[in-house]
């Protein structure tokens, strides 16, 4: 089901007892969490879970599976493969896998790549101040895109537009919930097998190749000394593109819709310190989850909430209202408050990164380089919205997809091009 667009701007009062309040959600309307069920069974055969404690409680327990993100579908119709993607492995392999993968996203190595992210923002930027006009959302797909490929080690493409190839999987995809009817017709399967093709032979084998001439620190170097199959390799390598790199350039365009929209927000974010801008972004994260619903299927029967729930059941875990959640993060729910008091060990973003083994490895980089380009971006005066983006629903994700987000930078450049300079020292020298 696609979302209606939505291109209104919204604006509230500040919040009583809020640090800030700058309105509610931009891409899903705001929903009276107190009043739903906390556990109830739809139509649809699927456990539907509203609040934070029962969402949390499921995604920590070993007894349920990982069923979204098309990962049963796939294990049942795709190629058998000895190592499934961390994303949908479950048990020791899934524990051992996330071990070793982990040095790739502690703050540590996130910090190393700091002058690759300000490099390649900075040129961003420049092409925006040079064409004075840009799809924001354009501009985000190649940072997040461009980004994670360092990271799993997707740099020997034979042409450009892997950033386009990525994208191919999400758009032309399937619909992610379990027991979905799949509408694939002919040409439509031939299009996916086509993708799958050009993405192989365009960007994974040439880096198969290039790593097992030379490892690098990367996922691919660590996915060939762990014997993965090439066919192994490439389904690890789209995980990571579906499940981060489209996510993270979601993310960018809600956050810069917020500030763009709240001047006194946006002042406190690009003056504010590493620590508070991290807040802020969180905060806008916590509203504007890009995943809004994750999947688990039980491996044995639960109680939860007082309800019985057979083994085998599929649960459907909404994380827009899980983060709502006023018994955990109080009121006014819905509005924007950075640094709102949170009961202890609940994060900044709630469940919007999720939670248990298969949290997200990433959430730190995606916070780290939506920082770096959002503060280079913000930092001058003169940009602003052209066209509202429109807001539609990813059904592969099961989050929101922000599309023609145009902005425009003025002509008073001289000022901002010197802050800019500024916040490209300044990230640089910290990283």
């Amino acid at each position: 089901m696609t979302e209606s667009s939505r291109t209104a701007s919204q604006t509230s009062e500040p919040a009583s007892g809020c640090p800030f309040g700058y309105g509610e959600p931009l891409t899903h309307p705001a929903r009276d969490v107190a009043r739903l069920p906390a556990v109830m069974q739809g139509e649809d055969g699927l456990y539907h879970i509203r609040s934070f404690a029962t969402a949390r409680e499921v995604l920590k327990k070993d007894g349920v599976k990982q069923a979204g993100f098309m990962s049963e579908s796939s294990q049942q119709s795709g190629p058998r493969m000895t190592n499934q993607p961390v994303l949908f492995a479950e048990g020791d392999h899934h524990h051992d896998m996330r071990r070793q993968t982990a040095k790739y996203f502690t703050p540590t190595s996130v910090a190393s790549y700091g002058p690759m992210i300000a490099d390649l923002a900075d040129k961003l930027i420049a092409g925006l101040v040079r064409d004075g006009e840009a799809n924001l959302d354009d501009l985000s797909l190649v940072l997040a895109v461009e980004v994670a490929a360092q990271v799993v080690g997707l740099t020997s493409s034979v042409l450009p537009g892997l950033e386009k190839r990525v994208m191919a999987f999400v758009e032309n995809g399937l619909d992610s919930q379990p027991g979905a009817v799949q509408h694939l017709s002919k040409r439509r399967r031939t299009l996916m097998q086509t993708n799958l093709a050009a993405f192989f032979l365009l960007d994974v084998k040439p880096a198969i190749a290039a790593r097992r001439r030379e490892r690098r620190d990367d996922l691919i170097s660590h996915l060939i000394d762990r014997n993965y199959s090439d066919t192994e390799i490439v389904t690890e390598c789209l995980t990571y593109a579906t499940a981060g790199m489209v996510t993270t350039r979601e993310f960018i365009s809600a956050a810069a819709w917020h500030l763009l929209q709240h001047p006194e927000l946006r002042a406190d974010y690009v003056h504010g310190t590493e620590k508070e801008r991290h807040a802020i972004l969180h905060e806008i994260l916590r509203l504007e989850p890009v995943v809004r619903t994750l999947y688990r299927r039980t491996g044995e029967e639960l109680t939860l909430d007082g309800q019985t729930i057979p083994a085998g059941s599929v649960l459907a875990l909404h994380i827009t209202a899980a983060n709502t959640d006023p018994d955990v993060v109080g009121d006014p729910a819905n509005a924007l408050c950075p640094m709102r008091p949170l009961p202890r060990g609940v994060q900044a973003p709630v469940l919007a990164f999720g939670d248990g083994h298969h949290r997200c490895p990433g959430a730190f980089l995606a916070i780290r380089e939506s920082d770096v380009f959002l503060r280079r971006l913000l930092i001058w005066k003169d940009v602003e919205i052209v066209t509202p983006p429109t807001v539609e629903t990813n059904e592969t994700v099961k989050g929101y997809e922000i599309r023609n987000f145009r902005i425009r930078l003025g002509q008073t450049h001289g000022a901002g091009a010197k802050a800019s300079a500024e916040v490209s020292t300044e990230a640089s020298a910290s990283a």
